[in-house]
């Protein structure tokens, strides 16, 4: 089973020990190692995996389009083609409102509009052509690489949730990066993969199609279980992700979170995170269940699960390592 790991830079870690972490995932046979934009910048450590790697490939999960130009997308995607040649997948995504509008300044609207625009502006800068767009988001004129194209092409992912995302990753994406999902949604959402690929005269099955699972390794389950739950929670109220619970089979619980949200009681929205609900989007146990139950999500459909370590402790250091470690390919 090929499996990714998600291993963005916090300041949990020291540079040491994450080097580390990075060098044993590499050893132990991960096919990519992931890192998101949530805590720190992605692509920093994007460049430091990168020139600490030789085999494992390199994927951002996910940088959004809206707080970067697409020709600076395009441009670092070259250069850390560059760097590790054959190994950079570029994911994009659209964040979110507060994310985009509060935090950056900048305006958020028809995302799916600015996304298949900058994904169609980063292809042709990775293709080394000049750049010339008139488009609703953006409007460039005679841009063009000033150093030649990577030696092996970079293949751009998307990160997806609902029906019309994922039927857009489907059409112009190489791959999919989905979050949040039990394995028994999985196959829907590559049904609507599925529909957008066949649009674009493609096969499905020639798209990567991977997940993040919080997945922990540990004799403990009880303390982990309530840091997931404290972490669902946190996505359960953002209006995208509570569809998309609800969706999955969660309606009740995703309701009974948000009216005590919305009351002030943080700790009632917590207890509302059914023992299912924590099964369905959470791997944690001994090794031997978490290995059985990352092979059920490769069952299911992906072509890549992406084990996210996570640990309640106030030092992750010795889970993280404990889980790459147990259910390492």
């Amino acid at each position: 089973m090929k499996l990714g790991l998600a291993l963005p830079f916090t300041a949990a870690f020291s540079m040491p020990q994450y080097l580390a972490l990075v060098a044993q995932a590499e050893a132990a046979g991960y096919d990519t190692l992931w890192t998101g934009e949530v805590a720190t910048e992605g692509v920093t450590t994007m460049a430091v995996l990168a020139s600490h790697t030789t085999q494992v490939n390199i994927a951002s999960g996910i940088l959004p389009v809206q707080t970067r130009t697409p020709t600076l997308l395009g441009m670092t995607a070259v250069s850390l083609g560059h760097m590790a040649p054959g190994r950079i997948r570029l994911g994009l995504g659209v964040s979110s409102r507060i994310i985009v509008n509060q935090w950056n300044g900048l305006p958020y609207e028809r995302p799916l509009e600015q996304l298949r625009e900058a994904v169609q502006i980063i292809r042709t800068v990775l293709a080394g052509e000049r750049v010339n767009f008139e488009g609703r988001f953006y409007r460039i004129k005679n841009f063009r690489l000033m150093q030649p194209p990577p030696p092996k092409p970079v293949p751009i992912y998307l990160g997806a949730l609902g029906p019309r995302m994922l039927q857009l990753a489907g059409e112009i994406a190489d791959g999919v990066l989905l979050n949040w999902i039990p394995p028994e949604a999985v196959p829907q959402s590559i049904r609507q993969i599925e529909i957008g690929a066949r649009r674009a005269g493609k096969n499905v099955a020639d798209l990567e199609i991977a997940a993040f699972i919080r997945t922990s390794v540990t004799d403990d389950p009880a303390a982990a279980r309530a840091w997931l739950a404290r972490d669902i929670t946190g996505y359960a109220i953002v209006d995208s992700y509570g569809r998309f619970f609800a969706e999955c089979g969660f309606a009740k619980e995703v309701e009974a979170v948000s009216a005590a949200w919305k009351t002030g009681d943080r700790g009632g929205a917590v207890k509302q995170i059914s023992e299912r609900f924590l099964d369905g989007l959470g791997v944690v146990g001994p090794a031997d269940f978490c290995r059985r139950r990352l092979a059920e999500f490769a069952k299911a459909g992906l072509t890549q699960p992406v084990v996210f370590p996570f640990s309640p402790d106030p030092d992750p250091v010795p889970t993280v390592i404990r889980t790459l470690q147990a259910v390492a390919p």
